[in-house]
């Protein structure tokens, strides 16, 4: 290996580990991360230096001392720049602008049905304009957009399938970069919403998950010893296409009986036209929900009857991958509270003894945006990957 190429690698990823740990445990001083990493004080203190030139981190306050002068301490700038994260969905769409940390500075959304991926890009880029304009002076300013779509993301950010959206191999990343010439970074919808609870949600607390994303299909995302699984060609966790009912209905994937056409957004709302509750004007999962909570018995009926048919499916997750946590999120998340108990009952009645002692099914809060966020994190973490590939091997 060429001595200089091997001396620029060596301190990339030592600078990587000092950034990190002021990430992770800020705030930290320059001392405490020499007996952290196992670095000595002499390359910290260099590598603390070009951090601080480069406005990624701060010198706070002093600490505490354990005997003499007390340290400086050291925090990551969350406000070096912002991101944005644009959650994707079939029937709507949800962007959000992030510091650096993940801290919403902005957010909107619309309720959107597009006719074609025309639209549906032009109205990304209405919304990110928007996030642009509201976003503060920073030193960096955007550093990324990231964006959550349903269906097959392959590892060059092209969406190779999305039969909920009518999209086959269509490569939207290049486009959003040459009109607005910031990174972007494109990601499976529920992927990226395991993500986003893993950082900032309901799986914080532990390192293995999998988070359901119950839109109009349902998605899921794995996370394994805290990180995101993608199998071996990046298309992992396509639960929503495995077959409950061999003899069940044909899905817009060409298979048979899968999961979502019995526990999605669409198949509540099918049911509920079936039955007259709601008209093609005003179907909607909110529509449903409000006659649940205006005690409707066959409103509750049905979702009640729905959460046993997305029980069925967690019982085969639960049984697959052995997690700590099922978190479900998105749209039917809003149905907690007719819903959550009976899933975690299935579960309880169906899952083998040996694999419930661990796992935990937790509906999430409706109005966390948890794909969005992910999104946006993974944004933040090829930007700093970025910053930290412009080093100079000689310092």
């Amino acid at each position: 290996m060429n001595p200089t190429w091997n001396q620029q690698l060596i301190k990339k990823e030592n600078k990587t580990i000092v950034l990190q740990l002021i990430i992770q445990q800020a705030p930290i001083s320059r001392a405490d991360i020499a007996i952290k990493s196992g670095l000595n004080k002499g390359t910290v203190s260099t590598l603390v230096a070009e951090l601080i030139d480069e406005q990624l981190i701060l010198e706070t306050g002093p600490g505490v001392s354990s005997g003499g002068r007390r340290p400086v301490m050291l925090v990551f700038n969350e406000n070096a720049g912002c991101t944005i994260g644009i959650d994707l969905g079939v029937n709507y769409i949800l962007g959000i602008l992030t510091d650096l940390q993940g801290n919403i500075i902005e957010k909107n959304r619309h309720n959107f049905i597009p006719q074609s991926i025309e639209q549906t890009l032009q109205q990304i880029h209405n919304d990110i304009r928007d996030l642009m304009a509201k976003a503060p002076h920073t030193p960096y300013g955007i550093i990324g957009i990231g964006i959550g779509a349903p269906g097959i993301v392959d590892n060059n950010s092209s969406v190779v399938l999305a039969p909920n959206l009518g999209w086959k191999n269509s490569s939207i990343k290049e486009e959003i970069e040459e009109i607005f010439q910031i990174p972007v970074v494109i990601e499976n919808e529920a992927n990226a919403g395991a993500y986003g609870e893993k950082k900032f949600g309901l799986g914080t607390n532990v390192d293995n998950l999998v988070y359901i994303s119950t839109g109009i299909g349902i998605g899921t995302g794995i996370i394994m010893h805290e990180k995101l699984y993608r199998g071996a060609t990046g298309f992992s966790g396509e639960f929503g296409h495995m077959t409950i009912n061999m003899n069940g209905e044909t899905c817009r994937c060409g298979n048979t009986g899968c999961w979502e056409l019995y526990a999605s957004e669409q198949y509540v709302i099918q049911k509920a036209l079936k039955l007259q509750l709601v008209t093609c004007e005003n179907a909607s999962i909110e529509q449903i929900i409000e006659l649940a909570q205006n005690g409707n018995e066959h409103a509750i009926d049905l979702l009640q009857k729905t959460a046993v048919h997305l029980g069925i499916g967690i019982v085969n997750i639960v049984h697959a991958l052995n997690p700590q946590k099922i978190i479900v999120g998105n749209r039917l998340s809003g149905a907690k509270s007719w819903m959550e108990k009976t899933v975690q009952e299935y579960v309880k009645n169906h899952a083998m003894t040996s694999h419930q002692s661990e796992v935990k099914v937790q509906f999430s809060d409706p109005s966390f945006p948890a794909t969005a966020l992910g999104v946006a994190a993974f944004s933040v973490e090829q930007f700093l990957n970025r910053s930290l590939e412009k080093i100079n091997p000689n310092t």
